[in-house]
């Protein structure tokens, strides 16, 4: 069955131009011109679908300041994000099966006219709430409508490419936007953003409907018993976001986090329970539980731990001693660069029957970037990061892409009622992993910053000549404001306590660059030894996979 956009124009689809899979759209050989249009398109939705949240992310603290928010507000604000954003891919990969492209890319495109629209009022912080909300259902319908036109604009052996760029460009545009923020707010005035994103959205909009994508086949995909599951999930992943993300802002020992936590085991539990005994069920749980795939996510998972040490560890020690957004410019177009770069190579050495190599070179790039990073110092500055994190940006995207690509082939060899569970399982993985590595090492460097301060603390003493004089110099500076001896004394005291706070805090952020340097090393050592004993056997792990896949492939196009 067909959406009614098929017949329109009364085209007859040959039969490689039929839609590989319902609700994607078809793809007809196109003449030149339109296939650079749509190319064109496409980047710039998937460019669209990262930027939303990296524009969120490189100003959540002028957000804060300019909404008048506490620090467990703005943390609201970035929970509103990821709870609609890490499940509605399964959503939206329903409807568009339901009821066609067409009505999925209106959904995509009203909800982020309405996002962004809604930001336009500056009413408050009830509203940016909804509007974060919001903008996390966008992004995730953009970057899928980046990938579609994507392929639409290339030719029919390179369209799996289409996959991979869509996902890397949307990875690109988290550092581009903290690379352009500083003179988008120049003024000090954030509503400039508010103006920017609404106006992109208005160019997003007339683009898809200037162009639209070719129609698709539909078939019924909801359930009754999906009403029942998809809130649970929803739920669930909605507390379990709220308690990675508050409770490194509340800390972990709050009793409403625990609560909080449960809550999202049990909803969670009881929706993979429904589905598991379900005869046509939305997730396949028996197959996410696999060994395979449970080492794929966890594997996914750990890989967005390690990562964190770009935003939350260089980007925190570099706040610590005193960098703000305008002295990061070049370092951010530096990391947009090494992204880039990493996706181009992504796709050139791209070998789908070895896909634990390029894993094996971003654990390898982690490392070494991570062990370099444990010489930071107080006169630490961003061009001291510069190779490090282009090294960790390279391994992001160098990461993402094959493990998008190994998930999303085992999920197509066990059939196409499997994808859904794919990307429950990519999504999921990515998300969680990434707010549990911030919650996590954040954890760490607080606990190991008291620790340092506690060891700097004890050669303290007023007793020590060294650490009298330290104070008398810093009291001095307060000579001509501060009549008062004591006052002035008591001034110098307090910063030097300030200094060893920081000095705690720099030496915390080294411990957590070795942590990760260990953690990425043994992970290494143990894939590696993996893949050389597969490589001694002539095992292939996906070769059943790929036969499975040549197969269906071969079925489609007869």
């Amino acid at each position: 069955m067909t959406d009614s956009a098929l017949s329109s124009g009364g085209y007859v689809f040959k039969p490689h131009e039929r839609p590989f899979l319902a609700g994607s759209p078809a793809t007809p050989d196109h003449p030149t011109a339109r296939k650079v249009g749509y190319l064109l398109i496409g980047i710039y939705l998937a460019v669209l679908g990262g930027f939303q949240n990296g524009l969120l992310l490189a100003n959540l603290t002028g957000l804060q300041g300019h909404l008048a928010l506490t620090t467990v507000e703005s943390g609201w604000v970035t929970v509103a994000y990821n709870m609609t954003n890490a499940l509605m891919s399964i959503l939206l990969f329903k409807l568009r099966q339901q009821f066609g492209i067409q009505r999925f890319v209106r959904i995509a495109m009203g909800t982020l006219l309405l996002a962004n629209f809604v930001q336009l009022f500056d009413a408050g912080y009830e509203i940016e709430l909804v509007s974060r909300g919001i903008s996390g259902i966008a992004a995730s319908g953009l970057t899928t409508l980046g990938i579609y036109y994507l392929m639409q604009g290339l030719p029919s052996k390179a369209r799996i490419a289409g996959v991979l760029i869509g996902l890397g460009l949307s990875q690109i545009a988290l550092p581009l936007a903290r690379a352009i923020s500083p003179a988008l707010v120049a003024g000090g005035d954030i509503t400039h953003l508010f103006d920017l994103q609404f106006a992109l959205s208005l160019v997003a909009f007339g683009s898809v409907f200037i162009l639209p994508l070719p129609p698709g086949d539909i078939e019924k995909a909801f359930e009754k018993l999906d009403l029942v599951t998809f809130p649970l999930l929803a739920t669930g992943m909605g507390l379990l976001c709220a308690f990675l993300v508050q409770g490194r802002i509340q800390w972990w020992s709050t009793p409403w986090l625990g609560w909080a936590l449960a809550g999202a085991m049990v909803m969670i539990g009881a929706a993979f329970l429904i589905e598991h005994n379900r005869a046509n069920p939305m997730l396949h749980t028996r197959w996410m539980t696999s060994k395979n795939i449970l080492i794929f996510a966890v594997t996914g998972a750990l890989m967005r731990v390690l990562l964190s040490e770009q935003g939350f560890g260089a980007g925190g020690l570099l706040a610590t001693v005193g960098m703000i957004n305008d002295q990061l410019v070049t370092y951010y177009w530096i990391i947009t660069g090494a992204t880039l770069l990493g996706l181009v190579v992504l796709i050139v050495r791209l070998d789908v029957s070895d896909l634990q190599r390029p894993l094996l070179v971003a654990l390898a790039l982690i490392a070494v970037a991570a062990f370099i990073d444990t010489r930071a110092g107080l006169l630490s500055r961003p061009e001291n990061f510069y190779w490090t994190q282009a090294m960790m940006a390279f391994a992001a995207i160098y990461f993402i892409g094959s493990a998008m690509m190994e998930g999303l082939l085992r999920a197509l060899a066990r059939g196409m009622d499997y994808i859904i569970s794919f990307i429950a399982v990519f999504s999921l993985s990515q998300t969680l992993g990434g707010l549990a590595g911030v919650a996590g090492l954040a954890a760490f460097q607080t606990i190991r910053t008291k620790v340092h301060l506690m060891e700097i603390g004890r050669e303290l003493s007023l007793t020590d000549p060294a650490v009298a004089q330290a104070i008398q110099q810093r009291a001095a500076a307060y000579n001509a404001t501060m009549a008062d001896p004591v006052l002035r004394q008591a001034s110098g005291a307090g910063q030097l306590i300030q200094q060893a706070g920081r000095d705690a805090a720099i030496l915390a952020f080294n411990d957590m660059f070795f942590l990760i340097g260990v953690i990425a090393s043994i992970a290494f050592a143990v894939l590696l030894a993996n893949w050389l004993y597969n490589r001694a056997r002539g095992i292939k792990p996906l070769a059943k996979e790929l036969e499975a896949l040549a197969a269906i492939m071969g079925g489609a196009k007869e």
